[in-house]
């Protein structure tokens, strides 16, 4: 299936932004559902709203494009 989130069709600006985020800095009950995972990456757009998690880098820009929007890297 490759329907688009409507969240991801209504941004104006196509960039978003991936970053590692330590799994002990979420919340309990997302740190539950990270299943042994120390580190997670974020998918955030231009105003910093975090739009998904995901359990690797290469999913994250994976997932933007199949939105048809351009990741870039926040160290």
């Amino acid at each position: 299936m490759n329907t688009k989130h409507p969240m991801f069709e209504a941004m104006s600006d196509k960039t978003v932004y991936v970053r590692p985020v330590d799994v002990i800095e979420l919340p309990e009950e997302l740190r539950d559902q990270a299943e042994g995972l120390d580190q997670i990456y974020a998918v955030h757009d231009a105003d910093g709203q975090r739009l998904a998690l995901v359990k690797d880098r290469k999913l994250a820009f994976f997932l933007a494009r199949q939105h048809e929007l351009a990741p870039v890297n926040v160290h």
